[in-house]
């Protein structure tokens, strides 16, 4: 065959093609050939993968059916049809799965008597029967239910960091669904995050760092490693304390920031300072606390009054902080409820939740533990060689797992010196207070 050496070729070249296409851009080639193949595939394979996760119901159905009857002379076996009312194991109704970005998503019609929770519980099956990384389960409206398939972990490689476009509002890295993982202290105010050394807790706030310098907004700093780990960033903060004596002055001074600034809404009619004209509004105050267990550890009982002044006024800011521009994002290794009531009432303020590994299952517990139980056990998951993947609870009311771009302390400091000429002098925020607030 002399046109056989010509046909390999052909067929290598298609070979390498496919390859490169995919390889170095696979939404297109997933679109285009991955998808098509995949959503027939999941189609045609509903009923016995529905079967097998036990999703099915017993119902009773006409079915036309092979009876036998009697036998012939010959000895065949003489059948005849029938229309029979049989029990048929019925399949939820499935529309036609619809690409996605990192796979498919299809919505299914539940059964009598079925809940989300049900799709939920057998979503590890349903991920291995067809093939894929991870089924996520959510429920649009009543009787409905969405599969979300992710084809590959999209947070094996995060390595971009897009500007922040809006205040108060940062893009520190991407969700499990290959969306933008964004804070939003505007829409969440206050945020909990917990995680073990080099679990990706430190760099989250690196990445906080260098999204919220360039913005019109004040950094504090509560640092209670003695200020190793926001001394670098001391240019763009207006406030660093390193100690507990420090800490509780500080957070007088956002208790007395917070009262004075409920006169002025008071006066002008507002009910928080986004209602105010801009040029009265106040500048936005976000404060940043590492090591957050050191505000509520006790030596011994003559510490007691000071933890308990510092925990109320930190409690304070939490509960009313939000109408008056003053944001909270606390960190720490460990946050259990053995560390006392301050905790956990805190933590009942802070509706941002995120988790990365952990040391202890208390700790999970602690930050998502009255979250979707789901949530607690993949953040136990959590591998350690995968530094900056956290489960993150926020302001759609769902978890999801996601990992932080990775930002070098060098980028940070960077950013810091960069917008050092728009850190408000603290002294200039606090100067119109007519003394320290006691509380």
């Amino acid at each position: 065959m002399p046109d056989a050496p010509y046909l390999l070729a052909a067929l290598a070249a298609v070979a390498a093609g496919l390859w490169a296409w995919r390889r170095y851009h696979y939404p297109s080639f997933w679109l285009v050939l991955g998808f098509p193949f995949v959503g027939l595939s999941v189609r045609a394979s509903w009923r016995r993968v529905a079967l097998g996760c036990g999703l099915t119901k017993k119902r009773q159905r006409f079915w036309f059916t092979t009876v036998p009857g009697l036998v012939a002379s010959t000895g065949i076996v003489r059948v005849r049809r029938r229309w029979q009312r049989i029990a048929v194991d019925t399949k939820p109704f499935m529309w036609l799965p619809l690409p996605t970005r990192h796979g498919w998503r299809v919505t299914l019609h539940t059964l009598e008597g079925q809940t989300p929770g049900d799709y939920a519980d057998v979503a590890e099956r349903l991920a291995h029967s067809w093939g894929v990384h991870a089924i996520r389960v959510s429920s649009p409206g009543p009787g409905r239910v969405v599969l979300m398939a992710t084809m590959r972990d999209p947070l094996v490689k995060v390595d971009e960091l897009p500007p922040s476009p809006e205040l108060l509002k940062v893009t520190v890295g991407r969700l499990e669904t290959g969306k933008p993982w964004t804070i939003d202290f505007r829409t969440v105010p206050h945020w909990l995050n917990a995680g073990a050394t080099q679990s990706g807790k430190s760099n989250l706030a690196n990445a906080l760092i260098v999204g919220l310098a360039p913005q019109p907004v004040a950094l504090v700093g509560f640092d209670l490693k003695g200020g190793v780990e926001f001394t670098p960033y001391r240019p763009r903060l207006s406030a660093l304390a390193t100690s507990r004596a420090e800490s509780g002055g500080l957070l007088d001074d956002l208790v007395g920031l917070m009262v004075d600034r409920m006169g002025l809404c008071r006066q002008a009619g507002a009910r928080n300072i986004w209602q105010l004209p801009p040029g009265v509004r106040p500048v936005p105050v976000v404060a940043l606390v590492d090591e957050l267990a050191e505000l509520y550890l006790m030596a011994d009982k003559s510490e007691k009054d000071e933890i308990a002044k510092t925990s109320t006024a930190l409690l304070r800011v939490a509960q009313l902080g939000r109408a008056f521009g003053i944001y909270l994002f606390c960190c720490g290794q460990r946050i259990g409820s053995d560390l006392g009531p301050g905790v956990t009432a805190l933590r009942a303020q802070c509706s941002g939740r995120i988790c990365h590994r952990v040391n202890d299952p208390e700790t999970a517990t602690m930050t998502l533990g009255d979250l979707d139980p789901a949530a607690l056990a993949s953040a136990r998951a959590i591998p350690a060689e995968t530094p900056g993947v956290a489960i993150v609870a926020g302001q759609d009311g769902q978890w999801y797992r996601a990992r932080s771009f990775y930002v070098t302390e060098q980028a940070a400091e960077q950013a810091a010196r960069a917008h050092a000429h728009l850190a408000p002098a603290w002294d200039e925020v606090t100067a119109h207070l007519p003394e320290p607030i006691n509380a």
